[in-house]
């Protein structure tokens, strides 16, 4: 430490010297050029002596300024400021008391002015010379392979493009090569960035593109140096994404600004992902509210380890709950999640719970033995072709689950239940559809029943995920990794589609807002999914991300629509009233309903028959208590079979002619 003090002191007493010497220099250069040789030689002991005290005046002066603490190595501009803060400081001290010594009698009146030049570029050339041979002594040592620099054009004449390409040229190996720069609002075309011209818009990318080609450099990604939401709202991502793709670029963006010295390599640039091209509008959403909601509170989320689950997981703990209990039936994704909030959050108290939905006694004891103020229930089967392969299971997790939980918060006597539902559910074509649609009513019924406690239910209904677990994205992905190709059902299939962060935090922002709705039992919460997106400009823009070309370099396939899939999807079903919340991206609707008591025997049935393993009953009663429940043609192939026998003993609870026409 004594050392690293000693030559600290060294430096700077070294710097000091030279920038009092720089100012005795600027002083007699100014005087020589201001005066003739023979004057100059006359009183030249005079001139000396007074370019000795402007030399020192400066070395005093940049001392409290700080000249002298700066690192040659980095100077920059903000050195050159207090070079130039010094120099002028200097320059009217000196005038100061050459006026108190000889009435500015002895020296010519427009020598300090002309020494202030001098001495600014005294001292600033030694440092940036010093730089510049810095930095090319290190490029010289360690010289980036040829075969690892990427050849890079950036997008934007920002000063983040300023601050990467100042990082790329001053670092020891050089990882990057930046040619050129789109500015894609055309007001910088035509000049420099630290020597990178400034070509003009995205129009002329591809002859930029062609010309360093032809001189075998040809680039091999754009980068972006704007933010992501600044280019959503001027709507120009898609237009970029296509322009890379033309040209065969990997397109990338740069991190935050304060993150763009560590930047090293490729990996270290954020690839453009296709939640950035839905194109939604940023929403700003009032955290107090969700805060109080969970805040010091028990919580428990049922699913845990599932795509939502796991995020919802992650931002309530985030949130300071008293308690959060994970619960879940898969060990491994229970496992998971656990360990990744202990790692993060070390001082959470949390618990795991190993249970599957389905077991009433077991739901009950962990509900009663926790006792937690709010369940999210999002433990669900979702993939519609498994469940329509297997009706039952769909019916009992989904349906018999929901219930399970529902009557154990009731008897937990917790104050909110949020059940997360889809928008398969309205108009339902398949038996994953219709089984969440049962288990909607439920929560909507129960929370309508009077003999339910004060126990609030709610259902946050909406659509895809990207990246969720099943999902197309996942798919896409792998199947583009394996060279080809990728496989779309119909090339008019569309699907509302959320970022998973997005979707969990509007089901939050739903939960706390049904709790200061006095009007609002009974409702379903409805999140704004924005427009529906095509399935295979998602495949297309999965290529084109990649800098491949759609149907030249991958091939797309059609496959046909799945058992139980449609072409569209809905949000609202037609009889649902509507209504807009004080929540921005929330609409609350309120379905139709039936009695709790009459709901209570349909699914005490449906229960009975899916132990008893009779699908074509279950799948009718189904059909009958969901009218709008348009079955495919396998599942109703299995509703007109003749269906399993009841023992003698087993009599049906509910007949279909007894259901209220709902």
């Amino acid at each position: 430490m004594v050392r690293n003090r000693l030559r600290a002191l060294i430096s700077r007493t070294a710097v000091w010297i030279h920038d009092s010497i720089m100012g005795a220099a600027a002083f007699l250069l100014a005087m020589v050029l201001r005066l003739d040789v023979r004057l100059f030689a006359q009183d030249w002991p005079v001139y000396v002596s007074a370019a000795l005290v402007f030399g020192l005046l400066v070395g005093i002066v940049g001392y409290f300024v700080g000249t002298n603490k700066g690192v040659w190595r980095y100077a920059s501009l903000p050195d050159f400021v207090y070079i130039c803060k010094t120099a002028t400081i200097a320059a009217c001290l000196f005038v100061v008391a050459h006026f108190l010594i000889s009435r500015l009698d002895l020296i010519p009146r427009s020598v300090p002015i002309i020494a202030w030049s001098f001495l600014v570029f005294l001292l600033a050339g030694p440092r940036a010379a010093y730089r510049t041979y810095r930095n090319q002594r290190d490029r010289r040592r360690k010289p980036g392979d040829p075969r690892s620099v990427r050849r890079v054009i950036l997008v934007g004449a920002t000063d983040n493009a300023e601050a990467f390409i100042k990082a790329v040229t001053e670092r020891d190996s050089r990882s990057f090569d930046v040619l050129a720069i789109i500015d894609e609002r055309g007001r910088r075309s035509g000049r420099f960035i630290r020597g990178v011209p400034v070509v003009g818009t995205l129009d002329r990318l591809a002859e930029t593109v062609k010309r360093y080609e032809a001189l075998g450099r040809r680039p091999d990604a754009l980068i972006l140096t704007r933010t992501r939401d600044d280019y959503a709202r001027h709507a120009m991502l898609n237009e970029l994404v296509e322009a890379a793709s033309e040209q065969e670029l990997e397109l990338l963006s740069l991190p935050d600004m304060f993150d763009i010295r560590d930047i090293t390599t490729a990996s270290d640039l954020q690839p453009i992902e296709l939640e950035d091209l839905l194109e939604r509008k940023p929403r700003r959403l009032d955290m107090g509210q969700i805060t109080g909601l969970i805040g010091g509170r028990i919580i428990l989320v049922t699913g845990a380890g599932g795509s939502i689950g796991s995020e919802l997981t992650r931002q309530i703990a985030q949130l300071k709950p008293k308690k959060l209990i994970l619960l879940d039936a898969s060990e491994f994704l229970l496992y998971s999640i656990e360990s990744d909030l202990r790692r993060a959050m070390p001082q959470l108290d949390l618990h795991a719970a190993l249970c599957n939905v389905r077991e009433k006694a077991s739901i009950a004891r962990i509900l009663a033995e926790h006792r937690p103020s709010v369940v999210f229930h999002a433990a669900a089967l979702k993939h519609v072709p498994i469940v329509e392969a297997q009706p039952l299971e769909g019916l009992f997790t989904n349906t018999i689950g929901t219930r399970n939980v529902a009557e154990a918060a009731v008897a937990a006597k917790v104050q909110l239940m949020v059940m997360v539902s889809t928008d398969k559910a309205v108009n339902p074509t398949s038996t994953m559809g219709a089984s969440k649609r049962l288990a909607e009513m439920c929560c909507q019924t129960m929370d309508l029943a009077p003999d339910t406690g004060d126990t609030h239910f709610v259902t946050v209904r909406f659509g895809n995920v990207l990246g969720s677990a099943g999902s197309v994205i996942p798919l896409f992905e792998k199947q583009l990794k394996a060279g080809g190709p990728l496989t779309v059902t119909h090339p008019d299939v569309e699907r509302y589609f959320m970022t998973i962060p997005e979707a969990c935090l509007l089901i939050l922002h739903s939960a706390a807002h049904s709790l200061e709705d006095d009007g609002g039992r009974g409702q379903i919460f409805v999140l704004d999914m924005g427009k529906p997106v095509k399935i295979i400009d998602l495949a297309r823009n999965v290529i084109k991300l990649s800098g491949l070309k759609p149907d030249v370099d991958i091939r797309i396939v059609y496959t046909g629509l799945r058992p139980g899939e449609k072409l569209y999807e809905e949000l609202f079903d037609t009889q649902e009233q509507l209504a807009p919340t004080r929540v921005d991206g929330i609409f609350s609707a309120f379905p139709r309903t039936i009695e709790w008591a009459v709901l209570q025997r349909i699914l005490d049935e449906m229960h009975r028959l899916i132990d008893l393993g009779d699908a074509p009953r279950a799948l009718r009663l189904l059909k009958a208590t969901i009218p709008d429940f348009m079955p495919s043609r396998e599942i109703q192939a299995v509703i007109d079979s003749e269906g399993g026998s009841f023992p003698a003993d087993s009599k049906p609870l509910i007949g279909f002619d007894q259901l209220p026409g709902i």
